[in-house]
């Protein structure tokens, strides 16, 4: 740990804490209430200040953040994004399921793309957000919860049962897939198990919960790995990584700016980010367009800084896997500890050009960080990302970019830890050149 000292530490931290996307953003609201942010709510008039720290949540998953700059409202922004949610496995309504000797499962639904075998035999738990009665039906109460104890597990099939299970073996996600929760000794008591559940932890009457948004978590806690304890392995690396490079580096800007600087972590890209809260809506143009208005700004000055304006669209990179070097480009293969990542595609499921790519490689060389590339094995489809998603909404220039894992999607990924420091390197330099 001395070798990466505090910001490894840090990230490990905010990775523990942050079990899911609301817990996420709820973790970020503290660091940015500790450094003297203040919060305002997409429903009232803004009324900003100069060189003033603000931020913004959207759906209690969604999260913007950012210091007004201190030239004219038309010179634009300087912005970082990122996403907030990782592919898991979301718990359905009436959730509750009984097998043979009163063995309680629940039911779920997959979200995004995990690797599912990754996800058997865990400890696993509960956490997300509960929605509650109030006197007003159009604004219920909502409120978190989070299950520090293991609840759950996923058991395999034992290898007595299915000799072939190491040659390939097809899941059913919705048999294979259910957590077991616990053991009840009367089949009534399944009704409601969930609900009275998080209504004690809440201490809540069970009859108040309305709704929820609950999903499943590892509790096993991040750590260092590797005879230097190069590697940081931890569940949500993809992309909770990036969101706490982001969050350092705009906690750490300082001095004067021209631009507005914005962090902005959206929810939902593990499905296509075409919610509310995603970067498929139009959230990120409205902010922009209300910063500049509540600077006194019009529609010409929000058009010319957008044109003025250039995006870090940060989603985490696939690393050369030691086991696989043939499912890479042969070569473009960023590897561990190569630094930042920037993501190609030709097919333009990224937004980088070779505009944008020079303008980050300047920003890596200003802050004496090396930085490496990623584009596709010509026979393997890839995956697309925020960037070319945002640009659909607003026209930015920008570049898609992410520090290298294995394993992305597994319950636990592999990150390096020199990586992370080089990427917040990077990003704290973008906010103060």
């Amino acid at each position: 740990m001395a070798k990466y000292g505090a910001t490894v530490e840090g990230l490990m931290e905010f990775l523990d804490s942050s079990v899911c996307n609301f817990y996420a953003v709820d973790t970020l609201k503290a660091m940015l209430d500790d450094a003297g942010f203040t919060m305002l709510n997409f429903q009232d008039k803004w009324c900003l200040e100069w060189g003033g720290k603000y931020y913004v949540t959207k759906n209690d998953s969604a999260i913007f953040a950012f210091i007004v700059g201190d030239g004219a409202p038309s010179d634009g922004f300087r912005i970082i994004s990122a996403h907030s949610d990782s592919p898991g496995f979301r718990i359905k309504p009436n959730p509750e399921m009984v097998s043979d000797g009163g063995i309680l499962k629940l039911n779920t639904e997959v979200y995004g793309g995990p690797i599912l075998y990754t996800w058997f035999d865990r400890p696993l738990s509960i956490a997300g957000r509960v929605v509650l009665r109030s006197g007003d039906p159009f604004s219920p109460e909502t409120r978190l919860v989070k299950f520090e104890e293991p609840l759950l597990t996923i058991p395999h099939l034992a290898i007595h049962f299915n000799r072939s299970v190491n040659d390939g073996n097809p899941l059913s996600k919705q048999k294979d897939m259910l957590p077991v929760i616990g053991m009840i000794n009367d089949r009534a008591e399944k009704e409601g198990f969930l609900l009275r559940l998080v209504a004690e932890r809440l201490d809540v009457n069970p009859a108040d919960i309305i709704d929820f948004d609950l999903s499943l978590y590892d509790t096993t806690q991040a750590c260092l790995l590797g005879t230097g304890s190069e590697f940081v392995t931890s569940g949500r690396l993809d992309d909770l990584s990036m969101v706490h490079a982001a969050v350092s580096a705009l906690l750490s800007a300082d001095g004067d700016c021209s631009q507005t600087r914005i962090m902005a972590i959206f929810d939902n890209e593990e499905t296509g980010s075409g919610t509310k809260q995603g970067a498929a809506s139009p959230v990120l143009k409205n902010l922009c367009r209300r910063i500049i208005m509540a600077l006194g700004g019009s529609e010409e000055d929000f058009l010319r800084g957008v044109a003025k304006s250039f995006m870090i669209s940060a989603d985490n990179a696939h690393g050369l896997h030691p086991n696989y070097p043939e499912k890479q480009d042969p070569t473009n293969h960023p590897v561990l500890g190569g630094g930042p990542v920037i993501k190609i595609n030709a097919n333009c499921k990224y937004m980088t050009d070779a505009d944008s790519a020079a303008v980050f490689k300047n920003i890596c060389d200003e802050a004496d960080v090396p930085c490496q590339y990623f584009v596709n094995h010509s026979d393997v489809a890839g995956g697309s990302t925020l960037g070319n998603i945002l640009t659909s909404q607003i026209d930015l220039r920008g570049v898609d970019m992410g520090a290298a894992l294995w394993a992305m999607h597994s319950v636990r990924e592999t990150a390096s830890a020199q990586d992370h420091l080089h990427t917040i390197d990077a990003f704290v330099r973008f906010f103060n050149i």
